[in-house]
């Protein structure tokens, strides 16, 4: 099978795990009564975050080959949803969670498991393109694409999947949301995630690299990649990078409960965005898809500063044109006009960082390095903003009759304010050497 062909599937497979819940799982929380928790639900990915990429990286650099333990890490992580989805069918549709102390720490093992092997998946392309003789920089954007569509196709499977008294079915709109957005998420994605770990032990060999001189207490732990802090660009860097992961997770997990929150309101109710707010938001990740695609000219022609910041004021417009849009004609525009942007404040940063931190690494530590990145922006930005957004949110909203009601309009504004003041900082103190 083609090199590249077999590194798409690998993402598709990769991104798909995620996009099963990672967008409406908020809706499901609420009818499960964990609806308060959303925000540590979402946290919980940036906590483990902190330190699973970075403990993975340092064994895939020095232990395991990256690709098998992406397969492994799958393995562990399928496992715990499969947990995740058999306590909710205990519960029953439409059900509160009785044991939800269990839940959540089935919930924590899983996303611990699968949060490093979005770095490793970025390790194991790199490697097995560099092997083959390609450019990372204009062959691996092409790639990942499909990591999205794995994403969208697993978010348009659950938005229209309703399963009732045993039955299942498709529908773009179902007014009894408790049946729409349930437990079987949860299945979806750990099916997925055990496929792709027989799947990872068929790819090419990422060999590890191994170095004749005595090493230190540091490198011996993989904790050289710490010490890319003494150099100013990439200490910047690294701490903007954890500032902007601040937004990552906070539409991921409220975009859905917002949307949804119109069909509380009579005026709103019947409208297809109110309705199928999981389908709506896809059209963040079908801009994602295609923005990924314009990355090598924008790299390459304006450098990471230029990119980065294009993904700061993105992050603007699409808390921005939350907070004034609405599921009606024409509101519903801004609703859309969001989630095009989105593409660029997500694919400009995540896979362009990830691209320069791989050429600014030595080999001996590039999967350490990405693993650390993954922890400034997935795990310490992450859990930060999360949390911080869930306070905002939960001091304007409350949970009315599964609706999470009140004032959206400020909260999205809040976060919009946020994002400006990071953009204005980065462009003043960020300066990387132009070559």
């Amino acid at each position: 099978m083609n090199t590249k062909l077999r590194l798409i599937i690998m993402n598709f497979l990769e991104f798909a795990v995620w996009g099963a819940y990672l967008t409406c799982m908020g809706n499901y929380l609420g009818v499960a009564g964990l609806g308060s928790e959303i925000s540590w639900f979402y946290a919980i990915q940036g906590i483990v975050s902190i330190f699973m990429p970075t403990l993975m990286g340092i064994v895939a650099d020095k232990y395991i080959q990256p690709q098998k333990l992406l397969g492994l890490c799958h393995l562990v992580a399928g496992a715990a949803m499969m947990c995740c989805w058999w306590m909710g069918q205990e519960a029953g549709f439409g059900n509160e969670l009785p044991n939800k102390g269990a839940f959540i720490a089935m919930y924590t093992v899983s996303v611990a498991f699968f949060m490093p092997t979005i770095a490793l998946g970025n390790t194991t392309a790199f490697s097995i393109l560099k092997t083959n003789g390609y450019d990372t920089v204009k062959d691996f954007p092409p790639i990942r694409v499909l990591g999205t569509v794995g994403f969208i196709a697993t978010m348009w499977f659950v938005n229209c999947a309703v399963w009732q008294d045993g039955s299942f079915s498709f529908t773009l709109a179902d007014n009894d949301h408790k049946f729409q957005y349930t437990h079987m998420q949860f299945f979806v994605s750990a099916v997925l995630s055990l496929v792709l770990f027989l799947y990872c032990f068929t790819l090419p060999e990422c060999k590890l690299v191994k170095s004749d001189k005595k090493a230190s207490l540091a490198e011996s732990l993989g904790l050289s990649a710490f010490r890319l802090f003494k150099r100013k660009k990439m200490a910047l860097f690294f701490i903007f990078s954890a500032l902007l992961g601040m937004c990552l997770q906070v539409t991921n997990g409220y975009a859905g409960p917002f949307i949804t929150s119109f069909k509380g309101d009579a005026a709103f109710a019947d409208t297809f965005a109110a309705n199928n707010a999981t389908l709506l938001t896809s059209i963040s990740q079908i801009s994602e898809a295609l923005c990924i695609l314009l990355i090598p000219f924008f790299l390459k022609r304006y450098g990471i500063k230029v990119v980065m910041l294009m993904s700061m004021f993105a992050w603007v417009f699409r808390f921005g044109f939350f907070g004034v849009g609405n599921p009606a004609m024409p509101g519903v525009l801004l609703f859309i006009l969001s989630c095009i942007v989105y593409g660029v404040a997500f694919d400009f940063f995540n896979v362009s960082g990830g691209i320069f931190v791989d050429q600014e690494c030595d080999t001996s530590i590039k999967a350490s390095a990405q693993g650390l990145f993954m922890m400034m922006t997935n795990g310490i930005g992450a859990t930060v903003g999360t949390l911080s957004a869930g306070a905002i949110v939960n001091s304007f909203c409350q949970w009315e009759n599964g609706y999470l009601m009140g004032n959206w309009q400020t909260c999205w504004f809040i976060f919009a304010a946020f994002a400006l003041v990071v953009a204005v900082l980065f462009a003043l103190v960020f300066k990387p050497e132009k070559k």
